[in-house]
């Protein structure tokens, strides 16, 4: 993330240093998601100049708000979360102050420039936390062009009408809309809304300009590429996280069933962090994602046997035709 992208979103120093006086906290955690974390340094001078408090920033990796330190949160008064919104199942506790890093971009300009890529005369809004609070800007905008926006609230995951993140779609389920614009960077969230809904997604990225219509094709021959080199296995590992926002236990308890009916075998794995180094020791034939449902898309290619989603391990099984291929998600359905 490039130091002018960084400059866009908003740290709010002002109001953890008067969350922290306020609180009296002496020890406070920061935890940043990667393109946030070179930052942590620069607002942790400020604020313990400030306040006096010492500050520790998590060196972890962090996927979203799924994804709180509970180490980190164990040794701190506080913590403050960056760059995602609050997922009130997971907040674990009250010490956990969620920074949302809103961005001060404008979007109107890529808004513009994207009508002309637009067919439908109903446009789903989408986008990430980051720039929810900007989407009436852009309905003013389509408006002004003769489009109807629609602005989907999402299931109880989501904080905000039209936010998506990277494991749950659910604010892009309006069946009225004829295609969707997604405000964001990167290609993971609009190919998702893409292969969810089966409808057109135009991208439209307000710090490069760019705007491109998402094509799912490539994904589509990687995912098919992992099932067929995964028809003949006879042996399955299936991830489980021990993160508490990505922990899906009975969805891996159910699939282990599911491999048991059909005469494979089949190994429940408790992890936390999921890496291809870490599975190597794993005899298995192929593995099986409850965790982050990236991990399978993000890495392939990369673990020491294919990756399947709960989904594809369906088809492999049998269980569901390859034309109801989709993407993995956390939904608020409880497994």
């Amino acid at each position: 993330m490039s130091l002018r992208i960084m400059e866009a979103f908003d740290l709010r120093p002002d109001y953890i240093i008067g969350v922290i006086k306020d609180t009296k906290a002496r020890i406070v955690g920061f935890q940043f998601p990667e393109g946030l974390k070179r930052k942590g340094p620069e607002i942790a001078k400020i604020v313990e100049e400030a306040t006096g408090a010492e500050i520790i920033i998590s060196g972890d990796p962090c996927f979203g708000a799924c994804d709180l330190d509970s180490t980190l949160l164990d040794h701190v008064d506080i913590l403050f979360h960056f760059g995602h919104a609050e997922l009130e199942e997971v907040k674990l506790s009250d010490k956990v102050y969620f920074i949302e890093t809103r961005s001060s971009v404008d979007l109107r300009p890529v808004v513009e420039k994207a009508v002309s890529e637009l067919k439908g005369q109903k446009v789903g809004l989408i986008t990430t936390v980051q720039h929810v609070h900007k989407l009436p800007d852009v309905c003013t905008v389509l408006e002004s062009k003769g489009k109807t926006c629609i602005i989907g609230r999402g299931d109880s995951r989501i904080s905000y009408a039209g936010q998506v993140l990277g494991c749950n779609f659910s604010a892009a389920r309006d069946e009225d809309c004829d295609e969707y614009l997604y405000i964001g960077s990167g290609d993971f969230h609009p190919l998702g809304v893409s292969l969810s809904t089966k409808k057109r997604v135009i991208a439209a990225d307000p710090f490069s300009g760019e705007v491109r219509e998402l094509d799912p094709s490539r994904i589509l021959r990687q995912r098919s590429a992992v099932i067929a080199k995964s028809l003949d296995a006879e042996v399955f590992g299936i991830i489980v996280s021990s993160k508490n926002g990505q922990k899906r236990i009975a969805l891996a308890s159910s699939l282990k069933k599911l491999a048991k009916k059909h005469g494979k075998e089949a190994h429940l794995i408790l992890i936390g962090l999921v890496t291809p180094d870490q599975l190597l020791q794993f005899k298995v034939e192929a593995f099986v994602n409850t965790a982050c449902p990236r991990l399978a898309v993000d890495e392939v290619g990369r673990f020491p046997a294919p990756m399947l989603t709960p989904q594809e391990f369906e088809i492999v099984l049998g269980e569901r035709d390859w034309e109801n291929l989709v993407l993995d998600e956390i939904t608020e359905d409880p497994v």
